[in-house]
C-alpha cells in the first residue's frame, strides 16, 4: 500500500541532492570549498546537500560549474524541474483561481485511455453536476483565499467531463459509500447529483463501485487519488497535489485501486445504496 503520497517526491528531492553532493566529493571539495566557489554562505550549500532548500536552476549550474562538470548541469536542472512538479500547493496552483488548472490539465483527461479514480471524501471531479461542482468549488476558495472565478471555473470542469461521453475512454471508478451523503451543496442538488451517478454507472465505460460502510477492509480509507492509464497518479491531500510517476509506486497506487474494487458493490447492490443516500439527500 501507499506509504504516503509524499515519498516520490521527497524521494527525488533527496535524489537531486545527493547527486550534488557526490560531485562536490569527487571534485575533493568541501562544503566550505563550494560555497566559497559559488559566493553562497556555507550554510546554503548544506541546505541543498541535505534537501532542506530545492536549488534554483541558478544554484545548480553554479554547483556543477564550481564542481568542474558544468556539461551535468542541464541533466540535473531537468530532473529538478520535475521533482520540483510532483509536489504542488493548492494555493500556488489555484493562485489565479480555478478556471486555468481545469484547462491545463484537459489535455491529460483527452488523451489518458484508462481512469482508476478512487475517491473517500468527494464524488470525482469527471463525475460532477454543475451544482455540486459550484458547491464544492466555493467551499475550496473560500477555504484557500484565492480569487473567485467558480462560475468559470465550473464550466471548464464540466467541459473536461465531457471525455466521460467522447471519445474511447474506460473508466474504473470507486467511492465509499460516506461520499454519497457528504453535504457539499444542499440536498436537492445533492440529490441531483445522485441521480447522475445512477445514469451515468449504466454507460458501458464506466465500472462504478461503492464500497459499503460495513466492508471488511483489507485496505484502510486513502486519500482521493487519479490514475492515468499507468503513466501517471494524481494523490490529492489537503494542502497539496502530488503527481506520482515513479513505476514503483504507480504499480503500488494500482494494486491499492485492485484490492480496494475487491470490496465494493457493482450494479443493483450499488444502486440500491445510491437510492438509499438519495432519499436521505431529500429528507
Amino acid at each position: 500500500m501507499p506509504e504516503s503520497p509524499l515519498s516520490t517526491a521527497q524521494a527525488a528531492r533527496a535524489g537531486i541532492a545527493s547527486r550534488l553532493d557526490e560531485m562536490r566529493r569527487d571534485a575533493g571539495l568541501t562544503g566550505h570549498d563550494l560555497a566559497a566557489r559559488c559566493g553562497w554562505h556555507k550554510a546554503k550549500a548544506s541546505r541543498i546537500a541535505r534537501a532542506k532548500t530545492a536549488p534554483s536552476d541558478a544554484d545548480i549550474r553554479a554547483w556543477c560549474a564550481a564542481c568542474g562538470v558544468a556539461d551535468q548541469a542541464p541533466d540535473l536542472i531537468a530532473a529538478s524541474r520535475t521533482a520540483e512538479s510532483m509536489y504542488v500547493q493548492w494555493r500556488q496552483i489555484h493562485r489565479d483561481g480555478m478556471r486555468r488548472v481545469h484547462e491545463r490539465t484537459l489535455p491529460l483527461y483527452e488523451r489518458t485511455a484508462h481512469f482508476r479514480v478512487y475517491a473517500s471524501n468527494l464524488v470525482p471531479g469527471m463525475l460532477q453536476t454543475a451544482d455540486y461542482a459550484t458547491g464544492l468549488l466555493r467551499s475550496i476558495t473560500a477555504f484557500q483565499g484565492t480569487p473567485d472565478d467558480v462560475a468559470d471555473a465550473v464550466q471548464a470542469r464540466l467541459k473536461r467531463s465531457r471525455v466521460v461521453h467522447t471519445g474511447n475512454h474506460r473508466f474504473g471508478l470507486l467511492l465509499e459509500e460516506a461520499v454519497l451523503y457528504y453535504r457539499v451543496c444542499d440536498g436537492p442538488e445533492l440529490a441531483a447529483q445522485l441521480r447522475y451517478l445512477l445514469e451515468v454507472m449504466s454507460r458501458p465505460n464506466v465500472s462504478l463501485g461503492i464500497i459499503p460502510f460495513g466492508a471488511r477492509r483489507t485496505v484502510w480509507p486513502l486519500e482521493a487519488f487519479y490514475a492515468f492509464d499507468d503513466a501517471q497518479v494524481a494523490v490529492e491531500t489537503l494542502t497539496a497535489e502530488v503527481n506520482v510517476t515513479a513505476p514503483g509506486e504507480i504499480r503500488t497506487y494500482l494494486k491499492a485501486f485492485a484490492e480496494l474494487s475487491r470490496l465494493a458493490v457493482y450494479g443493483a447492490p450499488a444502486r440500491a445504496l445510491m437510492s438509499r443516500a438519495l432519499e436521505a439527500a431529500l429528507r
